[in-house]
């Protein structure tokens, strides 16, 4: 079946080609629209006052427009939006392309219904708030059907892709909105929504039923190679390489033989989403771009493998590259017999074949060429036993320092993951030099590494420690400086959303408070009161560190180290940012790293008990207050007996019980011994325990003092039981200063107690400004303050 039959035909033995293609770049387009979609309504939501401001501007503008002219847009519009399609449908069906009508037919019945169904259920049981931005609160449909419906065909049917065309269906729909909103039959968001819904709905429907394969078979592959002068008499298509792209082994003529890559236009944005995200959260010097055209794909990899080829590395050679249509390229390497390292046993890895690799790999890094992709599928021997590098599309020209010692951790890495992190160094620092692994030291990080070696390192976690203990051995007074990769961790973007969704609840909260009514009605006297608390707070959290660190700190300058932390607290969790500000100023002082830490952990898990203690304490005499009694609640047994069922189940998952197990190790073994030296001086008992104790109580009097200020009873420990427990949950949210999730369990718990729900909101405000927001102002002075002299 793979013989020639003569010199022109070649019969190419690869398996049928599918009619119909999901592009990657459909879904990612339905994707970014439904993104897009997402922020408009939620921008809506958010300055909803001003965009209500700006339709009635709008609409006072258009009822000024002549009603001859408005009543000439809505006939033309009326007849157009629908004349329009059809005619490119008439004209497409007469060019044989009647699917692709189909197609559009498909998207628009389903825009008309996904529109129906969603305005009724805007309307029934969807948010008040939106349902009254889409609709004016009038009788009009959230969603336009007909307009989804028709920009759904025309995203469907690929309009956007001739101009014409593309001009003529905008300029009618801009001419449909018009004629609409001045009949008062659509809102300006609605509008907006519309548009968008109807183009998610058309690169769904493209998704969903595919698109025709455009992409060039094995002959026309055949036709491109006798373009280059090539005589091939037989072609079969192999295994595709990583990035999915075909592969053809071709035989020519002459006894010698071809491996051809394709690259076809449609898989240039497969993998897009994951380089965004690599690109997005890693700081590297290449200036690859995440979206890469056709021709830059080819030149790329022909400048890469030209550039190894000159640099004198064992690499297949390229002997061609060519267009095939307007759909792929192609590009001709020399057959090499070889085998893949990830094919050897690891008992067939030499310390001969370890040098190898590394004098393949410095060849590379003297021409300042980065491989980015050195790993066991890339790395092959031919049948002499010689190394050759394969793959070289990933690769960098002119690369940068950081490129290159990254390339060197990686094939550090690999190497150890299958000899062992001695013999990967010590072959390494045989044709590389010590300094060399010196200088790669700080990149051995998993974030650095190709995706395979990090799953494979996630198996081994003593791995990367070990690699990093031979090179310290060889090289034990090299200044190695750190190397910060990371822009950010994934836990930071959950903090930015995080954030943003507690912005908006602020937001909406404060939009349903009457300020003036706060300000002329609010007892200022207890507001005065809380602003003391508050103050007062910050020598009580001074005293507490004072009490947990044996060596002598002085009191003011502790003080506006707290102050300072409150300035952190503004882009970090509660938990996070006064716990390194504070070790941080230990370290300035003298303290050893490790006993620095062990302090502050100290006072942390103190504090937690304390906390803890306070709470069952002031929910035990909250229950107790309306029975003669002093016995606790029910709810209180309830809820203990819960926490407690809840503690039996968790250690009872070995998973778990050893996280608990590790981290219990760890605190007697750091933090216990601290508290030790701490117990040894009853100033220090004083200090430390009378420290938590005035914290938690100034708190809980500035949120009382709060509530009395805008006229609430409720009592003292009530208002305690609602602190501590909001304060818990705020400490454990991702946002900075527990943002929106302390706001709402205060509101919540003081309407639950039974303040009124704006008065608790007012509350809650003001105990947060005097909290939280009122200090930043001094505390970027203290911050600033102590950088300047060195405490920090």
């Amino acid at each position: 079946m793979s013989e020639a039959r003569d010199e022109t035909v070649v019969f190419v033995v690869e398996p049928l080609l599918p009619q119909r293609l999901r592009r990657p770049s459909d879904a990612l387009r339905f994707l970014a629209t439904l993104l897009v979609l997402s922020a408009v309504i939620l921008l809506m939501l958010v300055a909803q006052q001003t965009l209500i401001g700006l339709e009635q501007d709008v609409t006072e503008g258009t009822d000024r427009a002549p009603a001859l002219l408005a009543g000439i847009a809505t006939f033309l519009s009326g007849a157009a939006v629908l004349v329009v399609p059809t005619a490119f449908a008439v004209e497409r069906v007469f060019h044989r392309d009647g699917l692709r009508v189909a197609e559009g037919l498909i998207a628009a019945i389903l825009g008309m219904a996904g529109s129906y169904l969603i305005g009724q259920w805007l309307v029934t049981a969807g948010p008040d708030d939106l349902a009254t931005l889409l609709t004016g609160a009038r009788d009009l449909e959230p969603l336009n059907a007909l307009l989804s419906s028709v920009i759904a065909y025309a995203t469907a049917v690929r309009i956007s892709r001739r101009p014409t065309w593309r001009a003529l269906m905008w300029t009618v729909t801009a001419l449909s909105i018009f004629s609409l909103f001045t009949g008062k039959q659509i809102t300006l968001p609605s509008a907006i929504v519309t548009l968008l819904f109807g183009m998610a709905v058309g690169y769904a429907t493209l998704y969903g039923v595919g698109s025709p394969n455009t992409r060039p078979p094995g002959n026309a592959v055949i036709a491109a190679l006798r373009k280059l002068s090539f005589s091939p008499i037989s072609a079969r298509r192999i295994d595709d390489d990583h990035q999915g792209s075909r592969r053809y082994a071709i035989g020519l003529s002459d006894g010698s033989s071809l491996d051809v890559t394709v690259l076809d236009r449609d898989r240039q944005v497969a993998g897009l989403p994951y380089r965004l995200w690599r690109r997005i959260r890693l700081h590297s010097e290449t200036r690859r771009r995440a979206i890469r055209s056709l021709r830059a794909e080819l030149e790329r990899e022909a400048l890469m493998a030209y550039a190894t080829q000159a640099a004198g590395a064992n690499t297949p050679r390229l002997l061609g590259t060519s267009e095939i249509g307007t759909e792929a390229a192609l590009l001709a390497y020399e057959h090499l017999e070889t085998r893949a390292l990830d094919q050897l046993d690891d008992s067939e890895i030499t310390d001969d074949l370890l040098a190898q690799i590394w004098e393949q790999v410095l060849l590379l890094q003297m021409q300042r060429l980065a491989h980015r992709r050195l790993t066991g599928d890339s790395i092959h021997l031919d049948r002499e036993g010689r190394v050759v590098l394969t793959d070289p599309r990933s690769g960098e020209v002119a690369a940068g320092d950081l490129l290159l010692r990254i390339d060197i951790a990686q094939l550090l890495t690999y190497l150890a993951l299958r000899v062992g992190a001695e013999r990967s160094v010590r072959a390494a620092a045989g044709v590389l030099g010590p300094d060399a692994l010196g200088g790669a030291l700080p990149l051995l990080q998993r974030i650095a590494l190709t995706r395979e070696t990090r799953a494979a390192l996630s198996k081994n976690k003593e791995l990367l420690p070990g690699v990093r203990e031979q090179i310290e051995a060889l090289t034990p007074q090299a200044e190695v400086e750190e190397v910060r990769l990371e822009r950010f961790k994934p836990r930071t973007l959950v903090t930015i959303i995080a954030s943003t969704l507690a912005a908006y609840f602020l937001l909406s909260q404060l939009s349903r408070v009457n300020l003036l009514q706060v300000i002329t009605t609010a007892e200022w006297g207890w507001g005065v009161l809380a602003l003391a608390a508050s103050g007062v707070s910050f020598v009580a959290a001074a005293l507490m560190i004072r009490g947990f660190v044996p060596e002598p700190l002085p009191l003011g300058r502790t003080v506006l180290v707290q102050f300072a932390s409150s300035f952190v607290k503004l882009v970090t969790p509660p938990a996070v940012g006064g716990v390194a500000i504070n070790t941080r100023y230990l370290q300035k002082r003298g303290v050893p790293p490790a006993l620095a830490v062990a302090s502050i952990g100290a006072s942390q898990v103190i504090g937690l008990a304390s906390h803890i203690l306070l709470l069952l304490l002031f929910a035990y005499i909250t229950g107790s207050n309306t029975t003669t009694s002093f016995a606790p609640s029910r709810g209180l047994l309830v809820a203990v007996l819960a926490v407690a069922v809840l503690i039996v189940i968790l250690l009872g998952v070995p998973p778990v019980r050893r996280m608990v197990t590790r981290r219990l190790k760890s605190l007697f073994s750091n933090v216990v011994p601290r508290l030790l030296d701490v117990l040894q001086s009853p100033r220090k008992i004083a200090e430390g325990f009378g420290g938590i104790l005035c914290l938690s109580l100034t708190f809980v009097v500035c949120l009382y003092a709060c509530v009395r200020a805008f006229g609430g009873d409720t009592g003292f420990t009530t208002v305690a039981v609602v602190y501590l427990t909001a304060n818990a949950i705020g400490s454990a949210a991702p946002t900075p200063g527990g943002l929106g999730a302390v706001e709402a369990s205060l509101a919540l718990g003081l309407t639950v107690a039974g303040v009124p729900a704006e008065f608790a909101t007012s509350s809650v405000l003001l105990y947060r400004l005097l909290t939280f927001w009122l200090p930043v102002l001094p505390g970027w002075a203290s911050f600033t303050y102590l950088q300047r002299h060195e405490a920090l």
